[in-house]
């Protein structure tokens, strides 16, 4: 009788990363929806033409997808050198102080709520099947074969920025002339309360507390750069 092979499960911390970069993707997207909403009614608030609309949309968009990416790159890489630091100084102290190491692992153990026999037999358990490894769940939180690529969060930043800009440029340039603000406004609330309400539930908050603040924020934004927008025209 053979025994019953499972495929192997994903690791928590892997999850948990693949959570933080969809919550971060989707308040990426709700960053540029904003933001060039906001670009974009203020200058048709002061202009009927499409030409300077679509202009400032453009260097909207540019711009806070570059100024997205290269703040994500510059955080991530931080981030990156730090853990490196980290695992690098936890590598030299198993090979310079190792029973001193074993202590600190036991005690680690014991703080769980381990018996220090338990606790004893654990670390020795580990320690012999990967020192290295046990060392750094326990005391770092950090898995070596999971750190954050830094490329991949500014592309990431930068690709979730400019696909929740397009829908406001799209909303603003596509519809006539007389509605296209009050369309581009209900465009950009409902796609704030869809943004709001996935953001939510996948950090465990109350859906409808952070739907109604997001799109609610979103309605000042958009009312404060209508009204420069048209304070700006009268006075051009």
């Amino acid at each position: 009788m053979t025994a019953e092979t499972h495929p192997a499960e994903p690791h928590v911390g892997a999850i948990n990363t693949k959570l933080n970069w969809l919550r971060a993707g989707v308040l990426g997207a709700n960053d540029g929806i904003v933001s060039v909403a906001g670009i974009v009614i203020g200058v048709a608030a002061a202009t009927t033409d499409r030409a300077p609309i679509f202009t400032a949309g453009v260097a909207g968009l540019a711009a806070g997808a570059l100024s997205m990416a290269l703040g994500e790159y510059v955080s991530v890489s931080t981030q990156r050198d730090t853990e490196k630091a980290l695992l690098a100084k936890e590598r030299w102290e198993l090979e310079e102080k190792p029973d001193e190491e074993f202590r600190e692992l036991v005690g680690l153990y014991r703080a769980k709520g381990l018996s220090e026999e338990t606790a004893q037999t654990v670390a020795r358990e580990l320690t012999d099947h990967d020192a290295f490894a046990a060392h750094v769940d326990i005391e770092l939180g950090i898995d070596p074969d999971e750190l954050t690529n830094p490329w991949h969060a500014a592309i990431s930043s930068a690709v979730s920025f400019t696909i929740g800009a397009l829908l406001p440029m799209l909303a603003i340039l596509l519809t006539p002339p007389m509605t296209r603000i009050p369309i581009t406004f209900v465009a950009v609330l409902i796609a704030l309360g869809i943004t709001g309400w996935i953001s939510a539930r996948l950090g465990g908050a109350d859906p409808v507390r952070a739907t109604k603040r997001v799109v609610v924020g979103g309605a000042i934004a958009m009312a404060i750069t209508y009204g420069i927008g048209l304070a700006m025209g009268g006075v051009i």
